[in-house]
């Protein structure tokens, strides 16, 4: 009976070390994926691989690279893997959309559809999942009616990120607003949610722009002084000032060497593509 018992152990011990293995490669794999190293973070994972947190992160993988039906299919895996989770139904989503914005105008409505009901089904599964809510406020907002879309709706999803998430209810109402062009009433939104998070840059970065858009230089360019006093560092700032001194055609010294710092900083995935970066780049002689 000892050498029964010996061999078990080995075999649990092997398990054991493989399952760490496993774990250690999803780990690797992810922080490759969070520094936008897509490619690097695929060639780890096993393309046959069906839990839910592998299939999830190459579901990712691909949507970050612009292979977004590769995505859908990886984002289906993952669904069916674990049908109630809120986050696996929004990202289903997001890719749903992003292939109806690329597709042909026989397939588009069909994918916007999908990518509507993914939302809400993202939304029904955890009512309190801020970036679900915020991809159906979206969804509804720019969508026309016959796809689900409209006006009404994307407010009363507005009123539900408001009390789960103050700053980016606000952010909402602000776009509610643009979108009737009533531009006052968008700039104290906006004003009320870099009050409300005083610390997160975005939320001074969504006003600069918007005083931007409306002719306001001098006041855009003092609410990114106030963003880079907060965080100096922020590659995301970088490259928002320097999209709105383009628009603007103002500036250009300027803009190219914020973009070259840019391309020159280490990114995550929550930056804009350094692909946009070099777009802009380009229109003001650099790169």
């Amino acid at each position: 009976m000892s050498g029964f018992f010996t061999v078990a152990a080995r075999l649990a011990a092997v398990l054991v070390c493989s399952i760490c293995l496993s774990g250690q490669t999803l780990t690797r794999a992810e922080h490759l994926y969070r520094h936008t190293q897509y490619e690097a973070s695929l060639a780890l994972l096993d393309k046959n691989a069906t839990d839910a947190q592998t299939t999830f992160l190459i579901a990712r993988d691909y949507f970050m690279s612009g292979e977004f039906k590769k995505a859908v299919e990886y984002f289906q895996k993952t669904v069916t893997a674990d049908p109630g989770n809120s986050d696996y139904m929004d990202w289903l989503g997001r890719a749903y959309g992003r292939r109806a914005e690329t597709s042909n105008m026989l397939m588009a409505p069909a994918l916007a559809s999908n990518a509507r009901q993914a939302f809400e089904r993202a939304v029904a599964l955890n009512p309190k999942n801020a970036e679900a809510l915020s991809d159906l406020f979206e969804y509804y907002l720019e969508a026309p009616g016959f796809l689900g879309g409209g006006y009404d709706k994307a407010l009363a999803v507005a009123d539900k990120i408001s009390a789960v998430d103050p700053p980016e209810g606000y952010f909402a109402k602000a776009q509610l607003a643009q979108k009737h062009r009533e531009f006052n009433d968008a700039e104290q939104h906006l004003r009320h949610a870099a009050a409300l998070a005083p610390h997160q840059v975005g939320r001074l970065i969504d006003l600069a722009k918007f005083l931007a858009a409306q002719g306001r230089t001098r006041e855009s360019d003092a609410v990114f002084v106030q963003a880079r006093r907060i965080d100096p560092n922020a590659p995301k700032l970088w490259f928002a000032q320097a999209d709105a001194l383009i628009k603007q055609k103002r500036n250009f010294p300027e803009a190219r060497n914020l973009l070259e710092k840019y391309m020159r900083a280490s990114i995550t995935v929550d930056d804009p593509p350094k692909d946009d970066a070099l777009n802009l780049l380009k229109q003001v002689g650099g790169a």
